[in-house]
C-alpha cells in the first residue's frame, strides 16, 4: 500500500506535520486522528491530499462546538485549528483587523483594548471560542441588539476548499461592495463548505461609558412584562442589549431571584446617563430597578456568557445529559416563550432554564435532564416556538441523543439550493459530512 496510496498516518509522519492518535469524544465531530496545522500551506496540502485519496474530515477551532450538529463520531481526520494564530493586520485608523481563524475572540478583544477598540461580536464562552468558529457557527449573545451578527462585521475572508485550493471573498476596506457578496456563503455553513483560514472584520471604538440596568419584576405577569418592554422599545433610546432573564438565570449572574430584563448602553457619559433616566421613568410599583457599572457590570455579563460552561461542569455526572438550544422568533414572543420553559420547570423533573433578547427575537436555553426527560424537554420546546412562528436549534447536544432528535429541525422549501451549494463545491462530500441542516 504504501507504494500505491499514503495512509493518513503515513503522510502526517512523512511531512512532519504536528498530529496524534484522537480520543473518544462523547460528542461525536472527531478523527482518527488529530492535526494541528499551522499555516495556510500546510492546511492546503493536507486538503490536497484527502481530496485526492477521498479521506473524509472533520473541521474545530478549540472544540467548543463538538456538540453542535453533526451526525458522524469519527472522520478519517480531525483538523484542529487551535493552534492557527495571531494577528495579521490591523490598521487602527482605518478601523479593520485581520486575524487568523485558530485565535480565541477573548484574545483578540484583550489585544484591541490597548488601541481603544473592540469587535463588536458577543458570543457565548468568548474564553474558547475561536473567531473561525464564530463565523463559521454565526454566534452571537445578546448585544446582537446592537451590535448586529457575524455578517455586519466581517469584510473579508481566505478560505481553503476541499480540494485545497485557496480563495479569498471581500476585501480589507469596509467601503468594498463590488460583485457578489461571498462572505455571507461561508458564515453559518458549520464548515461545510471550506475552512476559514483568515478573517477581515471591521471594528468599533470602545465606549466611554457603559452600564447595565436590572429591571426585576416582583411578578410574573404577562402583560405587565409585555407593557414595559413595549414601551421601552418605542421610544428614540438606543440600548446595545434587552434581555429577558428568568429567575434562575437571574440569580445565577446577578443574585436577583426575580424574572428581570438586562438593559445596558454603551455611548458617551452624558448620553448614557441621559437613557439611564428615561429607564426609571418607566419604572412601575410592581419592579425594581439596579444599576450597575465599572467592575459589577462585567462581571454580570462574564457570570452571563460563561454560563453554558460552568453548568455543563456541574452536569457532567454521568446520570444526566446537558443540552444548549438557540429558539429564534418574533422579539415580543420571546416573553411567552420564557414564560412557558417556567411552566415546563414548575410541572416536570426537568432542569430547565433560559433567557432571550426582546430586541431581536433570539434566546439560548439550558436543559438538563435523563434522556427521555431530555428529548421529551426538547420536543416541547419545539412545538412551543413553531407555535410562536419560530424555530429551535440544538447547539449543545452529545451524540448519541443527536442520532434521536434531529438538531436541526423541519428543513425549509430552499433546502435543494443548499444541497446543490454543498455539491459544487465539496462534490465528493469529505468536509464536514451531515454536520448541517437536513445532512448536509
Amino acid at each position: 500500500m504504501m507504494n500505491e496510496v499514503l495512509s493518513i498516518a503515513e503522510y502526517l509522519t512523512t511531512y512532519k506535520l504536528d498530529y496524534e492518535m484522537s480520543q473518544a469524544d462523547l460528542y461525536g465531530n472527531s478523527g482518527q486522528y488529530t492535526v494541528y496545522p499551522t499555516s495556510e500551506e500546510e492546511l492546503s496540502a493536507i486538503f490536497a491530499f484527502v481530496h485526492k485519496h477521498q479521506f473524509t474530515v472533520n473541521i474545530q477551532g478549540a472544540g467548543s462546538k463538538r456538540g453542535y450538529g453533526g451526525l458522524i463520531d469519527q472522520a478519517d481526520l480531525l483538523i484542529s485549528m487551535e493552534k492557527f494564530t495571531g494577528i495579521v493586520e490591523h490598521h487602527s485608523g482605518d478601523m479593520t483587523l485581520t486575524v487568523k481563524a485558530g485565535t480565541k475572540l477573548e484574545d483578540v478583544q484583550r489585544y484591541l483594548e490597548d488601541f481603544n477598540q473592540k469587535l463588536a461580536l458577543d458570543p457565548f464562552m468568548p474564553h474558547v471560542s475561536t473567531i473561525g468558529g464564530v463565523i463559521a457557527s454565526n454566534d452571537s449573545g445578546p448585544k446582537r441588539l446592537n451590535y448586529g451578527s457575524a455578517r455586519d462585521a466581517v469584510i473579508g475572508l481566505r478560505v481553503v476548499y476541499p480540494d485545497g485550493k485557496v480563495i479569498r471573498t471581500g476585501g480589507k476596506v469596509v467601503k468594498n461592495v463590488a460583485g457578489y457578496d461571498m462572505n455571507k456563503l461561508f458564515i453559518s455553513s458549520m464548515g461545510t463548505l471550506g475552512v476559514i483560514t483568515e478573517v477581515t472584520v471591521k471594528l468599533r471604538p470602545l465606549a466611554k461609558s457603559t452600564a447595565t440596568c436590572i429591571i426585576s419584576f416582583q411578578g410574573e405577569d404577562r402583560n405587565t412584562i409585555y407593557s414595559f418592554t413595549r414601551n421601552l422599545l418605542n421610544n428614540s433610546i438606543e440600548p446595545i442589549s434587552c434581555e429577558l432573564l428568568d429567575p434562575i438565570v437571574s440569580y445565577n449572574i446577578s443574585g436577583i431571584n426575580k424574572l428581570s430584563l438586562l438593559v445596558s448602553f454603551e455611548d458617551v457619559e452624558k448620553s448614557v446617563e441621559y437613557q439611564i433616566k428615561y429607564i426609571q421613568s418607566l419604572i412601575e410599583e410592581e419592579m425594581k430597578l439596579t444599576i450597575l457599572r465599572n467592575s459589577e457590570e462585567k462581571q454580570l455579563w462574564d457570570r452571563l456568557y460563561h454560563l453554558p460552561i460552568d453548568k455543563e461542569d456541574e452536569y457532567n455526572n454521568g446520570e444526566k445529559i446537558f443540552a444548549v438550544a438557540k429558539i429564534g422568533t418574533i422579539n415580543l414572543n420571546v416573553i411567552d416563550i420564557l414564560l412557558k420553559v417556567m411552566e415546563i420547570r414548575r410541572n416536570t423533573n426537568i432542569d430547565i432554564y433560559t433567557h432571550g433578547g426582546v430586541g431581536h427575537g433570539l434566546m439560548q436555553l439550558y436543559i438538563k435532564g435523563k434522556e427521555s426527560e431530555m428529548i421529551e424537554a426538547l420536543t416541547k420546546m419545539r412545538e412551543v416556538t413553531n407555535e410562536n412562528g419560530g424555530y429551535c436549534i440544538i447547539k449543545h447536544l452529545p451524540l448519541a441523543q443527536r442520532l434521536v432528535f434531529d438538531t436541526w429541525g423541519e428543513t425549509k422549501g430552499a433546502h435543494y439550493l443548499l444541497e446543490g451549494i454543498k455539491t459544487k463545491v465539496d462534490p465528493k462530500k469529505i468536509l464536514n459530512r451531515k454536520r448541517y441542516v437536513g445532512g448536509i
